[in-house]
C-alpha cells in the first residue's frame, strides 16, 4: 500500500493529449504577469495591511512585509523552475505528483482548495466592506442583515450574528463566474483592465499620500511587546504570516501553463515580475498608511478609506481609493475563479476526483463545470464565514503548498539532474532550504491553536476523499 501511496506520476503529456476539446493558449508574457498581479493585489493591501499594523506590527508592518516577500521570492524561483519543466496548469499539485507521490500530491492539492477557493471567498468579503463604504459616500445603504456574515469569530469559537447573508460578496462571485464560465480570452482581458486601473490608483494613494504623511507616526518603529503575539518582533512575525495572505496568488501564473503561448519562457517571467511589482506597492502603500493615521486606529475593514479620511483635504482621493479597492477585490476574486477549476481539471484527469471534473466546454474552451462548482462553493462561504476565519486557513493551506514546492525542486535536481530546465533556481541547496524553513518558521510561529485545528478538521475531509474515491479510481494505477 505504501509503494501505491508513493507512485509518483513522470508521464505528462497525457494532460495534453487527452480526447475531446483542450484548453486554448491565448496568453503572453504580459497576459501572465497581470494573472499574477490581479490575485495579489486585493484584500492584502486594502484590508490586511491595516489590520497588521493595528492589531500585531504597529510601523513595523513594513518588515513584516519584507519577511513575508523573501519567504515568497525562494518559492517564487521554484515555481519558475517547475514550470519550464512540468507546465500544466496543476501548479503545485502536478509538481508534488512527479516529485513525492500520489498522496503528498493529493494533500496539496486538497490545501490548493484554501489558497484559491476559499481566499476568494475571503476577499470577496472584503469587497463588501469597500462596496458600502462608497454607498454610504453616496448616500445609500444596503440593510445589516445583507451586509454581514450569519456567524462570527468570538473568544475562540464560532457565533450566530443574527445577520442573514453577505449578499455583496455573493453577487460579485456570481458575476465573475459568468465571466470565468465564457472563456479565458475574455476573463484575462478583463483582469488585465483591471489590473491596469488599480495599480494606477494605488500609484496615485502612495504619490499623493506621501505628501501628508506624519513621521511621528511612525515612533516607535517597533511599538513595546504586549504578549500574544501583539507588538514588538513577535508581533511583526505574526504579522508577516498575516500579510502572507496578500502575497498569494503570484503563483497563480502557474495554473494557466496550458493556456500559455510560450510556457517555458512565460512562465517564469509572470511569475517573478508579478511577485517583485507586488512587494514594491505593498511596502509603499503600508508605510503611507501608517504615516497618514496612527497605527492602532486602522484595524477596520477599509483601512486606506480609515486613513485617508484623516485628511479632509484629501476628500477627492477617498473616491479613487474606494474604486480601486473594488476594482482591486474583484480582479482577486477573478483570478482564483480562473485558476482553482484547472487545478480541479487536472486532479480528475489523473482520476482522484470523478470524471465530470475533467471536462471541457466544446465552445468556450473552459473547465465549465469546474467553474460552477468553484463559484457556487466560494459565494456560499462568502455568505456566510468572515474574514478573519477565512484568511488564516488559506495562508496555512498555501504555506503546506509552497514547502512541497521547495522540496520538490531539491528531490528532482537529484533524481532527474538531466532534465532539460530552461530556467534554474539559483544556488538551489540553499535557496530551496530557505524556502522551507521559512515556511515551515511562519506556519510553526505565526498561526495559533485554533487555526491548527481547523486544519486538522480540513485535512481528515481530504484524506477520507482520497481513500474514499481517489485512491481507488486513479489512473496512474491503470496504467
Amino acid at each position: 500500500m505504501l509503494d501505491r501511496l508513493l507512485a509518483r506520476k513522470t508521464d505528462f503529456s497525457a494532460d495534453d493529449d487527452h480526447e475531446g476539446p483542450a484548453l486554448k493558449r491565448t496568453l503572453g508574457p504580459w497576459g501572465l504577469t497581470a494573472l499574477g498581479i490581479g490575485a495579489v493585489i486585493g484584500g492584502g493591501i486594502f484590508v490586511i495591511t491595516g489590520q497588521a499594523a493595528a492589531e500585531h506590527a504597529g510601523p513595523a508592518i513594513v518588515l513584516a512585509f519584507v519577511i513575508a516577500a523573501l519567504c515568497c521570492s525562494f518559492t517564487a524561483l521554484c515555481y519558475a523552475e517547475f514550470a519550464t519543466l512540468i507546465p500544466m496548469s496543476g501548479s503545485a499539485y502536478s509538481y508534488a505528483y512527479a516529485t513525492l507521490g500520489e498522496f503528498a500530491a493529493w494533500f496539496i492539492g486538497w490545501n490548493m482548495v484554501l489558497e484559491y477557493g476559499v481566499s476568494a471567498s475571503a476577499v470577496a468579503v472584503s469587497w463588501t466592506g469597500y462596496f458600502t463604504s462608497l454607498l454610504d459616500h453616496l448616500g445609500l445603504h444596503l440593510p445589516p442583515e445583507l451586509i454581514n456574515a450569519p456567524l462570527a469569530f468570538q473568544d475562540n469559537r464560532l457565533v450566530v450574528t443574527g445577520a442573514l447573508f453577505n449578499l455583496p460578496a455573493v453577487a460579485i462571485v456570481l458575476g465573475l463566474t459568468w465571466l470565468c464560465y465564457i472563456g479565458i480570452r475574455e476573463s484575462s482581458g478583463v483582469n488585465l483592465a483591471m489590473v491596469t486601473l488599480k495599480v494606477a490608483l494605488i500609484v496615485i494613494v502612495i504619490v499623493v499620500g506621501w505628501h501628508y504623511v506624519n513621521p511621528d507616526y511612525w515612533h516607535p518603529f517597533i511599538p513595546q511587546n504586549q504578549g500574544a503575539h501583539k507588538y514588538g518582533w513577535s508581533g511583526i512575525i505574526r504579522g508577516a504570516a498575516l500579510v502572507f495572505f496578500a502575497y498569494i496568488g503570484f503563483e497563480a501564473t502557474s495554473t494557466a501553463a496550458q493556456e500559455a503561448k510560450n510556457p517555458q519562457r512565460d512562465l517564469p517571467i509572470g511569475t517573478l515580475a508579478s511577485l517583485a511589482i507586488c512587494t514594491v506597492l505593498y511596502i509603499g502603500m503600508a508605510a503611507v498608511l501608517t504615516g497618514l493615521r496612527p497605527f492602532d486606529q486602522l484595524g477596520t475593514s477599509e483601512p486606506v478609506v480609515t486613513a485617508v479620511a484623516a485628511h479632509p483635504q484629501l476628500g477627492w482621493l477617498r473616491w479613487l481609493v474606494e474604486i480601486g479597492a473594488l476594482i482591486g477585490l474583484s480582479s482577486v476574486v477573478l483570478v482564483m475563479i480562473i485558476a482553482q477549476p484547472r487545478i480541479f481539471m487536472i486532479i480528475g484527469r489523473d482520476g482522484l476526483l470523478p470524471k465530470v471534473f475533467a471536462k471541457i466546454h466544446p465552445r468556450y474552451r473552459t473547465p465549465h463545470i469546474n467553474t460552477l462548482i468553484t463559484g457556487a462553493g466560494i459565494a456560499l462561504l462568502a455568505a456566510v464565514f468572515p474574514l478573519d476565519v477565512l484568511g488564516d486557513l488559506v495562508s496555512m493551506g498555501t504555506l503546506i503548498a509552497f514547502v512541497a514546492v521547495c522540496m520538490g525542486v531539491i528531490i528532482l535536481r537529484r533524481t532527474q539532474p538531466d532534465l532539460p530546465r530552461t530556467f534554474r533556481v539559483p544556488w538551489a541547496p540553499l535557496t530551496c532550504t530557505l524556502g522551507v524553513l521559512s515556511c515551515l518558521f511562519l506556519l510553526i510561529f505565526g498561526e495559533n491553536w485554533y487555526n491548527w485545528t481547523m486544519m486538522g478538521v480540513w485535512t481528515v475531509i481530504g484524506v477520507a476523499i482520497y481513500f474514499g474515491y481517489g485512491y481507488r479510481h486513479s489512473r496512474l494505477r491503470k496504467t
